[in-house]
């Protein structure tokens, strides 16, 4: 799957009508995203769910992309993001996890901090570049994600990491209400391979004015990752706004 990706990423973007900008164009945003979490933990044969038995809730969430569009043939327009999400929690596990046990009573309260990280670097081509715009390109993301579950009466520990730079594939869209600076339109990030899968999409309103650019919408991340005997099974969403400047 992720070398079909891949290959229709490529032959896209070969094979379409590429457009180039005739000037260097810059562009920067921040965002605010809250998201909720939801899903399992897996350390060992261990499994926590997340939300019912951590009970994580949202800390902070940082997102800043960047990009630059040129208009020399054929090299592609770069595009960077930074994703930060940071969710903490107080709550009761069931069962044994890892390191920390269940004693007589049949539960163990634990505190637990989840930590993900997210660096994507993002090749693409404008394919279309009028009221209709459309992007095709390929990211390389760097996902760094750590959960630390601590017994509260005790000393155990646990920590499940996953740490990888995986592929995906790049399409973003966006339609163009001519004479208004409204707009709508989308961004996803995909990759599906051998049981592994990641899933970043966002839909989005925005409103343009001078060098300014407004949205919000709506954002969902669904990560099915294994690493050695860690995997993350978890599900992000939820509204965002964010403030941009484009040159």
């Amino acid at each position: 799957m992720r070398k079909l990706i891949l290959a229709l990423v490529g032959t896209a973007a070969l094979t379409a009508p590429v457009v180039h900008a005739d000037v260097i164009g810059l562009g920067a945003n921040v965002s605010y995203w809250d998201s909720d979490l939801s899903g399992d933990v897996r350390n060992g044969g261990d499994v926590v769910d997340v939300e019912n038995d951590l009970d994580l809730s949202s800390d902070s969430n940082a997102n800043l992309s960047a990009y630059i569009e040129h208009p020399v043939p054929l090299l592609p327009n770069v595009r960077l993001n930074y994703t930060k999400i940071e969710q903490d929690g107080r709550g009761e596990i069931g069962a044994n996890f890892d390191n920390i046990l269940v004693g007589v009573s049949g539960v163990a309260e634990v505190q637990s901090d989840l930590g993900l990280k997210q660096l994507d670097l993002t090749l693409y081509y404008e394919v279309l570049d009028n009221w209709v715009n459309l992007d095709l390109g390929i990211t390389a993301r760097d996902l760094d994600g750590e959960l630390t579950v601590q017994e509260v009466a005790g000393t155990a520990v646990s920590q499940t990491e996953v740490d990888a730079v995986i592929p995906m594939g790049y399409l973003a869209a966006r339609f163009d209400l001519p004479f208004t600076g409204v707009s709508v339109g989308g961004e996803a990030n995909v990759i599906s391979f051998d049981g592994d899968s990641v899933y970043d999409y966002n839909a989005y309103g925005q409103f343009e004015v001078a060098l300014l650019q407004l949205r919000a919408g709506y954002r969902q991340i669904a990560i099915d990752y294994e690493d050695g005997d860690d995997e993350l099974d978890i599900d992000l969403g939820g509204p965002f706004v964010s403030a941009g400047v484009r040159f």
